[in-house]
């Protein structure tokens, strides 16, 4: 499973040197399967010493999308010679073993930033897309373990996919990991950390956490039945019916109590409604019912 902090890939996979003997491996077949960025450089080029360190990282920072080969043009003349390499640097981009875009000479940052994106583009999502479906779909089934590895794979290609991120959160949950899944929303990077996908793993986690202290739900329901107006009890129970796996229920009881006193222990049953809503997927049928049941008693 993939560590907190762990880089998705070490540098010395996404950049490195090549020579004459290796330049086929290196670049023309490496960019059958991912775009290979070529900067052509020499030791005495002023220039190259500040597009360099731009380059390398502006392809680290894209996360695997992009692979970066360096050559050195005195050492490797016939590789220039055949390139036609007239003046350095000269970068150019590869995609299934044809130079496809390039650059010659010092460029500014956010045109370099701009050139790596694009070439990154090259590949699609790499089957990401199918990766993430493929993780949702073993979740679906009760396979969380699978689900686990196969979102943390996703990670270590693109550890800013949100989707996958929340995805791992969930699986853990799913396996009763709560500590695990508290400490990878607290390191999510920043970039995700405020998505959609994140806030509502949090309250995934939020409900989890309430679901391993809940109480039983037949002695709860007994309560309720014998003091409708024990809203702690009615709280409790919306909790267990959680727990069990029936949100309708817990839903039920919670705008059943905002009905009753909607300012009761500080607005808890509008809070805990908005905790299970962020929870649920967003057209949710019980999230939609939900929100209407909810907004037209604060409006009337």
């Amino acid at each position: 499973m993939l560590g907190l902090g762990e880089k998705p890939q070490a540098k010395a996979e996404l950049i490195k040197d090549t020579t004459e003997a290796t330049f086929m491996a290196d670049v023309i077949e490496t960019s059958q399967t991912i775009p290979v960025i070529v900067d052509f450089w020499a030791t005495w080029c002023g220039p190259c010493k500040t597009l360099g360190p731009m380059l390398e990282a502006a392809v680290t920072a894209a996360g695997g999308k992009v692979k970066m080969v360096k050559v050195d043009v005195d050492q490797n003349q016939r590789i220039a010679a055949q390139l036609r390499i007239q003046s350095i640097p000269t970068v150019y981009a590869f995609w299934q073993g044809q130079p496809v875009d390039g650059f010659q000479g010092a460029v500014p940052a956010s045109e370099l930033k701009a050139f790596v994106d694009r070439v990154s583009a090259l590949a699609g999502d790499g089957g990401l897309a199918d990766a993430i479906q493929a993780a949702e779909d073993m979740l679906t089934e009760g396979a969380a373990a699978d689900a686990a590895e196969t979102f943390a794979a996703i990670l270590e290609e693109e550890p800013e996919n949100a989707v996958a991120y929340a995805g791992l959160v969930r699986a853990n949950l799913a396996l009763s990991n709560l500590d695990q899944a508290e400490a990878l929303l607290s390191a999510a990077p920043p970039s995700v950390a405020k998505s959609k996908e994140l806030d509502a793993a949090r309250a995934q986690l939020e409900l989890a956490k309430q679901a391993a202290n809940a109480g039983p739900e037949a002695e709860l329901r007994a309560a309720v039945d014998k003091d409708p107006a024990d809203h702690q009890a009615r709280f409790d129970l919306a909790a267990a019916l959680l727990a069990a796996g029936n949100p309708q229920g817990a839903v039920d009881e919670l705008l059943e109590l905002f009905r009753r006193d909607r300012e009761w222990n500080g607005g808890a049953a509008k809070t805990q409604l908005f905790t299970i809503f962020e929870a649920l997927k967003p057209q949710d049928p019980i999230v939609l019912a939900g929100r209407r049941r909810l907004s037209s008693m604060i409006f009337a």
